[in-house]
């Protein structure tokens, strides 16, 4: 490990989102918005987590691993359950502004949250953001990129595996015909996909642990701020649910089957 990063304390900030229940019915508000009245931390926000817990068991400096997360009220939830989980302490922002907050938005006031976190005493180590490959309600994927967009940092998506070797970052990702193998300098922005790693679940002694840890929350005003830096630019106009999947097209094998099979998937122009 290179002198300057032997010692130096390592803070991994782990995003974390609270979405509603996929085992529920999916509902929407009269504001055209997904009803979050009922949510659970996002199952992909646990392999970032349990990434960063990976890394600060494999360490032989100082980690802190933190949960952040913006939303209502309601996503401390998300947040203690990161806790449980094995993050040092959590921080939640929430706001009346950020209501229905589109991408722009979030990764807006995503980065003003670490950038108060790192300005608040913070500023010796080095810093690493780990993050899910999209969040369960959205499905965008955009944030990663934007959120290192605005902080200035090194971005590294799509992330099966991750580790520090020598100082830096190494990561194992997997792109659409090829897997590959880098290296980034810290301090960098990373998410990882649900292929990455096992969640671990939190036991009794750990959830019991996690009422003592600290969930600081913040307002925009806190970190800096005004509701015009959150403002959607994006107008949701209408909102449906999905209609139900039709039954599919049984294909009966009468000795033509092969022929049957090339003749849908033409139709459906899928040749």
């Amino acid at each position: 490990m290179p002198e300057s990063a032997a010692g130096t304390p390592l803070h991994i900030i782990t995003l974390v989102k609270w979405v509603p229940d996929s085992q529920l019915e999916r509902r929407f508000t009269e504001e055209r918005r997904i009803d979050r009245s009922e949510g659970i931390l996002s199952e992909l926000d646990e392999y970032p987590l349990e990434a960063a817990l990976q890394i600060k068991e494999a360490a032989d400096r100082e980690v802190r691993v933190s949960a952040l997360t913006v939303g209502p009220a309601g996503a401390a939830t998300a947040a203690k359950k990161a806790l449980q989980i094995g993050a040092d302490d959590a921080f939640l922002l929430s706001d009346d502004s950020l209501v229905g907050a589109d991408l722009a938005g979030t990764s807006t006031a995503l980065a003003a949250a670490i950038e108060h976190v790192r300005a608040d005493g913070d500023t010796d180590g080095e810093h690493l953001v780990i993050t899910g490959m999209a969040s369960e309600d959205g499905e965008s994927g955009a944030v990663p990129a934007q959120l290192a967009e605005r902080l200035g940092l090194n971005l590294v998506t799509q992330a099966t595996a991750l580790s520090l070797e020598e100082g830096r970052l190494v990561v194992t990702r997997a792109s659409a015909t090829e897997q590959q193998r880098l290296a980034a300098a810290l301090p960098a922005v990373v998410s990882v996909t649900d292929q990455a790693n096992d969640p671990r679940y939190p036991n009794f002694k750990a959830i019991m642990a996690a009422k003592k840890k600290p969930l600081t929350s913040w307002s925009l005003a806190d970190v800096g701020l005004g509701a015009a830096a959150v403002a959607s630019k994006a107008t949701v106009l209408t909102t449906d649910a999905r209609p139900p999947r039709t039954a599919g097209e049984i294909i009966t094998d009468e000795g033509d089957a092969g022929l049957k099979i090339v003749e849908f998937l033409a139709k459906e122009r899928v040749l």
